[in-house]
């Protein structure tokens, strides 16, 4: 037996005559993280782990031992989990902090090491400091602070912004043609639209009867491009009600209240134009945890959001709410109460007979030579309807070329569509990397059960 393994011996048995000396576990994992055994440390911990799960040093340990191999979005979904302001960890804030510093989000990056070291100076890391651009001492008598979003900042010193702008919005309202056909699969995520939203209005007498009132809200989330933001138009062209699509260049403003009075607006106009389906895409900016946050202005528009969900000052009956998101983990946990998004949906990929659907959809109207649009969908697993729109517009510029060059146009067959496929890669996969993480480190009330369900993992 080598020297190293004699090593490696001796500390498993100190470990484990000292389960609980977290110094001594932690010198063990990053022993076998030296020495690259990465699978090895993973395990011991996984196994350390399946008998005290809620141990947030164990944990912590974990998602050290992923930073260690770049598993960034592995890490990130424990640490997200184990940093709460009803259990502060200043530990786990510092390896937050590398990781948004490691994704290019310094100015979080600088939050989170801040509020590391305010709770436990002992964690001071000079080089990380240095590498946030956080210096020891501050020139001039103002001490340097994050500055509330109506501050401006002048030659170091902090300038009041405040002022009585007033809140402008254009407000983009529509009636939706397109109906629930014209979305290829997701008959599920249609039919819980259906109960939740259609049905309380095409049936309004029997919902009135059992007192069931006609509005609510839906969260969809799920990979990007995989037809949130149609199933919501499609959902106001089935009840023949008006539409509204908020983004956050919508409800954000400079000026301090001026965003909340935006969001307000916004919710007034639909309430006028009842029934009405109010869609916020990438709501996760407009809802952010505000455990994240670091400045009152964000904690405010979350609450003022809360507030109008909750028809607190009006009545939302007949307001049809919708969000989208891609990063569910990162929306406040107060919008999941009843009465607001109550109902969360997760909205997959299409499956093969969808996708099937989907590109019918999207050759409807052009010029195809008896397309195999069953092979073609059995070829193209995890993509989403944007991606498959992309295979799509690949095989049709391809023939562009060739009509160019030969002065005829042909029309598009089923090996040009399989050729595209090869130049356009799914753009699932990505976030399904970060999704298992979230679905099996952060994952305590079950809310994504069905990531794990999809991915056939075990709960």
């Amino acid at each position: 037996m080598s020297d190293l393994e004699k090593t490696l011996v001796a500390l498993r048995e100190a470990v484990r005559l000292a389960p609980d000396n977290i110094p001594l576990l932690r010198h063990y994992v990053a022993t076998l993280v030296d020495l690259t055994r990465f699978d090895e440390a993973e395990q011991f911990l996984k196994d350390k782990l399946a008998g005290d799960p809620r141990n947030n040093h164990l944990q912590l340990l974990l998602a050290e031992a992923f930073y260690r191999q770049g598993k960034n979005s592995h890490a990130l979904a424990i640490v997200e989990t184990i940093c709460n302001p009803q259990n502060l960890f200043p530990p786990a804030l510092v390896l937050h902090a590398k990781l948004l510093y490691r994704n290019g989000d310094v100015r979080r990056a600088v939050d989170e090491y801040k509020r590391a070291v305010d709770h436990d100076e002992t964690l001071a890391d000079d080089d990380f400091a240095s590498l946030l651009g956080i210096r020891k001492s501050w020139d001039d008598d103002v001490p340097y602070q994050d500055n509330p979003e109506n501050d401006e900042v002048v030659d170091g010193k902090i300038r009041s912004m405040s002022v009585d702008n007033a809140a402008s919005t254009d407000i983009r309202f529509e009636r939706p043609k397109m109906k629930f056909d014209e979305v290829g699969g997701m008959d599920g995520v249609k039919e819980q639209i259906r109960i939740k939203i259609i049905y309380p209005i095409t049936h309004a007498e029997m919902f009135a009867a059992y007192g069931k009132k006609v509005g609510g809200g839906i969260l969809m989330y799920g990979p990007p491009g995989c037809g949130k933001t149609f199933i919501a138009r499609a959902t106001a062209g089935e009840v023949n009600s008006g539409f509204i699509s908020i983004g956050i260049n919508d409800i954000l403003d400079m000026w301090m209240g001026n965003s909340e009075r935006n969001l307000h607006e916004v919710f007034q106009n639909a309430r006028r134009n009842r029934p009405c389906v109010l869609f916020f895409d990438e709501v996760d900016a407009l809802g952010a945890s505000r455990s994240d946050m670091r400045q009152s202005a964000g904690r405010h528009l979350v609450n003022q959001f809360l507030a109008e969900m909750d028809g607190a000052d009006a009545d939302n009956e007949g307001l049809l709410i919708l969000g989208a998101t891609n990063a569910p983990w990162h929306v406040d946990g107060a919008f999941r109460r009843p009465g607001r998004f109550d109902r969360v949906i997760f909205v997959p990929p299409p499956d093969e007979p969808a996708r099937e659907q989907v590109l019918k959809l999207h050759l409807a109207g052009k010029p195809c030579d008896q397309v195999d649009f069953r092979k073609i969908a059995s070829k193209t697993a995890e993509y989403s309807g944007a991606d498959l729109k992309a295979v799509v517009d690949v095989a049709i510029e391809a023939k562009l070329q060739q009509a160019i060059k030969s002065g005829m146009p042909t029309p598009i067959s089923t090996n040009d569509l399989l050729t595209a496929t090869k130049s356009v890669r799914p753009t699932t996969k990505e976030w399904f990397s970060t999704a298992r993480n979230h679905a099996l480190y952060a994952n305590q009330g079950g809310a994504y059960d069905d990531i794990l369900d999809y991915l056939k993992l075990k709960k």
